[in-house]
C-alpha cells in the first residue's frame, strides 16, 4: 500500500530509507522547536504555549506535504520570518502580537488564492534555469554558514567581519569530528550517514561530560494562551497593509527558493525545467500558515534543512510524514531533543551544504549574461543571510544584464514583472 501510494520503487527508495531520511530531516530541523519560542515569546507570547504551537504546526503541516504533495519536505515556522514577527513588527512598529498573527492569516489566505489561481506556479516556472541552479548552491552556502556559525567554527570578528573560533573549546572540536564522521561514512556508502554521525557525536559529547542528560518525557505545555488569538480586523487596518505586503514577499520567495533549491537537489525538477506536483507543495505551504497562525506562531513555510533527508535518501512523501510525526511525538518526549547539542547537528548542515553545492557545474559560466546573476544569487544568500534577498538580486541582474546586452527577447514577460516587483520591494520594505 505505501509502494503504491508513495510510489516507491519509482523513485528507487524503500520504507526503511524514507524513515532515516524523515528522522535525520527532524534531527537537524528540531532546533526551531526551541529557538522560535525563545524568539516570539519576547513579544509577550507565552513560551510553552508557542513551543506547542511550534511542534503541532511544524507536525501537521509536514505530513500534510507529505500526503497531498508526495514531496520529502518539512515545514515548520521560518527562521527569519519569526525575528520580523518580533523585533520588527511587535517590538518597533509596535502592533500586539494577537495583530501580528493577524497578519500572517491574512498573508497566508492570500497565498492561497494566488496559489489556486497558479499564480505562485507560474513565478517557480518563470525562475531562468542558471538562477535555479544558483538557488540551490546559495541555500547550500547558506546552510553551511548556519552551520558553521552554530558551531563555533566560523564567529564575528570586528577587525576582519569573521574569523575562525576557538578551536580549544569544545564546540568547533566536535563539529569537525563529525564532518569527518559523516564524510567518511558517505565516502564507503552507509545509507543514513548522517543521522548516525549526528547520534555518535551526541553519545561522544555526553561521554565526555559537554553534554548533559535533560530526562525523556514530560508533559506538553499548555497552548491556550496563543491558541486561536489572531486578531483579524486588527489587521485590517490600513497602515498595517505594508506588514502584510511584506510577509507576502518574503514567504513567498523564500518558500520558492527553498522548493526549488532542494528539488534542484533530488532531481525532482525535469530537464525542461518542469516541477511536478509544484502547486500542490505551494498550496501546502499556504494552507499551513494559515494554520499556524490560528494555533499561535509566525508564518510556517518550507524548511531547506529538507534538504539533509534528501542527501540521506528520501524522495517521497513518506520521508515527509516521518519528520511530521516526529515534531508531533517530541510533544511528549521534547527534553530528549533539547539534550542533543548544536554542535551535534552543525555538521549535518556542512555536509548538506557540499551535497547543494554540485549545482554550479551546470551553469553557463562561458555566458557571462547567466554566469553573472547567477553568482550574485549565490553570494547573496550566505552574505544577506536571507534567501529571498539573494533570489531579489538575481531577479533584478538577469533581465537587466540581458537587456544592456542586447538579448532582451530571451527574458519572459513574467521576469520582467518580477523584477519590477523586487525593485518595489527593496524600496518600500527594504531587505527583509
Amino acid at each position: 500500500m505505501l509502494n503504491k501510494y508513495f510510489k516507491l520503487q519509482e523513485n528507487n527508495t524503500d520504507i526503511k530509507t524514507e524513515a532515516v531520511a524523515g528522522i535525520t530531516t527532524f534531527m537537524t530541523v528540531s532546533y526551531i522547536i526551541f529557538v522560535n519560542p525563545a524568539i516570539l515569546s519576547k513579544t509577550g507570547m507565552d513560551f510553552g504555549a508557542v513551543m506547542m504551537a511550534t511542534l503541532l504546526s511544524a507536525g501537521f503541516a509536514s505530513i500534510f506535504m507529505g500526503l497531498y504533495a508526495n514531496y520529502p519536505f518539512a515545514l515548520a515556522p521560518g527562521m527569519g520570518l519569526n525575528t520580523y514577527f518580533t523585533y520588527t513588527i511587535v517590538m518597533q512598529m509596535g502592533y500586539t502580537w494577537e495583530t501580528a498573527l493577524g497578519g500572517v492569516f491574512i498573508s497566508g489566505c492570500i497565498f492561497l488564492l494566488l496559489t489556486l489561481f497558479k499564480i505562485r506556479q507560474i513565478i517557480v516556472y518563470a525562475i531562468p534555469e542558471c538562477l535555479k541552479l544558483a538557488i540551490a548552491a546559495g541555500i547550500g552556502l547558506f546552510i553551511t554558514l548556519v552551520g558553521l556559525k552554530e558551531a563555533g567554527i566560523v564567529v564575528y570578528n570586528p577587525a576582519t567581519i569573521v574569523s575562525f573560533g576557538d578551536f580549544n573549546s569544545h564546540p568547533p572540536l566536535f563539529a569537525i569530528i563529525g564532518v569527518l564522521i559523516i564524510g567518511s561514512l558517505i565516502s564507503i556508502g552507509i545509507k543514513g550517514a548522517i543521522l548516525f554521525g549526528i547520534v555518535i557525536i551526541w553519545i561522544i559529547s555526553m561521554l565526555t561530560g559537554f553534554s548533559d542528560f535533560n530526562g525523556v518525557i514530560s508533559m506538553p505545555p499548555d497552548i491556550s494562551p496563543v491558541f486561536f488569538k489572531i486578531d483579524i480586523m486588527g489587521a485590517f487596518h490600513i497602515g498595517f497593509f505594508e506588514i502584510i505586503f511584506a510577509f507576502l514577499f518574503v514567504d513567498l520567495f523564500d518558500t520558492t527558493g527553498t522548493l526549488v533549491g532542494v528539488a534542484k537537489q533530488a532531481g525532482f525538477i525535469k530537464k525542461d525545467g518542469n516541477f511536478p506536483r509544484v502547486n500542490r507543495a505551494l498550496s501546502v505551504d499556504a494552507v499551513s500558515t494559515i494554520g499556524g497562525s490560528i494555533l499561535g506562531t509566525s508564518t510556517v513555510t518550507a524548511y531547506v534543512e529538507s534538504s539533509a533527508g534528501v542527501a540521506a535518501g528520501g524522495r517521497t512523501g513518506l520521508t515527509a510524514i516521518i519528520t511530521g510525526l516526529s515534531f508531533l511525538i517530541f510533544i511528549f518526549f521534547y527534553p530528549l531533543v533539547q539534550s542533543i547539542p548544536i554542535h551535534a547537528t552543525a555538521p549535518a548542515l556542512i555536509i548538506v551544504g557540499a551535497y547543494m553545492m554540485s549545482s554550479v557545474t551546470n551553469i553557463m559560466w562561458n555566458d557571462f549574461s547567466e554566469a553573472l546573476p547567477a553568482f550574485m544569487v549565490m553570494v547573496s544568500i550566505p552574505f544577506s543571510f536571507s534567501i529571498a534577498t539573494g533570489i531579489s538580486i538575481g531577479f533584478i541582474l538577469y533581465p537587466l544584464i540581458k537587456l544592456f546586452s542586447g538579448r532582451y527577447k530571451e527574458v519572459s514577460t513574467a521576469v520582467w514583472i518580477l523584477m519590477l516587483l523586487f525593485l518595489i520591494r527593496f524600496i518600500y520594505i527594504g531587505f527583509y
